[in-house]
């Protein structure tokens, strides 16, 4: 077996029409924000909503707004999520994804989408209190980043090993606490290449690359490092580092 980089590609390249067609539903994810009558922009690849408008013009149709919005928007990244783990699992466990798998599919989408339901939630208490405090930016960050650390692994342990919500949370962070040096890798590299692709397309093509570099992203940056996290998650079994 060789490094997480390099499985994670060949993995990739392999069932690139599979990862095309399973990444649709991160696409429509990122439509719904943008589609919305809220005060969005897209940067690095991603879609932010303008809090600090959000909380001067507050009110019912706003916040019924919001969280459809981001219930739907959630909804299809946890089916992109399950989808994408299944071709790491098909693959590691050198097995066709059976009937009983494709039956549990529903089960797997519903837990991964507490999971980001959670993690959104603390993102939105911690931006809500940021903003009270005067400080949103600082405090949201380092919500989101201690809150990822239980989730990042979540989605590849409730696919690959059928495990529950709140197991699969505590099994990411003593997996990130066993093995950091993946976890590191991942941000840096997603970082790196998310900001260099940003970087190129903003330099061709002006004000209308936020757009082309959220469809790049969400066709083939993204797809990459949740394979790259189910492979790393794989790795916990002594077998499969060698």
């Amino acid at each position: 077996m060789g490094s997480v980089f390099g499985d994670s590609y060949d993995t990739f390249a392999a069932n690139l029409k599979l990862v095309l067609l399973f990444s649709i539903p991160f696409v429509i994810a990122f439509i719904i924000p943008l589609l919305a009558p809220l005060p969005s922009f897209t940067s690095l690849g991603a879609i932010f909503l303008r809090s600090a408008s959000i909380f001067t013009n507050l009110n019912f149709v706003t916040i019924a707004v919001i969280f459809a919005a981001m219930f739907f928007s959630l909804l299809f990244i946890s089916l992109a999520f399950v989808l994408i783990n299944l071709i790491v699992k098909a693959k590691k466990t050198r097995l066709s994804v059976s009937r009983r798998v494709l039956i549990d599919i529903e089960k797997y989408i519903g837990r991964v989408f507490i999971v980001l339901v959670i993690y959104t939630l603390a993102l939105l208490i911690a931006n809500a209190a940021g903003y009270a405090l005067g400080n949103e930016a600082l405090l949201t960050g380092i919500v989101g980043f201690l809150f990822f650390i239980p989730v990042i692994y979540a989605p590849s342990a409730i696919v690959i090993d059928n495990k529950g919500i709140l197991r699969s949370m505590k099994d990411s962070a003593l997996l990130v606490a066993k093995s950091p040096v993946y976890f590191v890798e991942w941000l840096l590299l997603a970082t790196i290449v998310i900001s260099v692709i940003d970087f190129v397309l903003v330099s061709l093509l002006g004000v209308y690359a936020g757009y082309v570099v959220l469809l790049v992203v969400s066709l083939l940056v993204l797809p990459y490092f949740i394979i790259f996290i189910a492979e790393a998650y794989m790795r916990r079994f002594p077998i499969l580092r060698h």
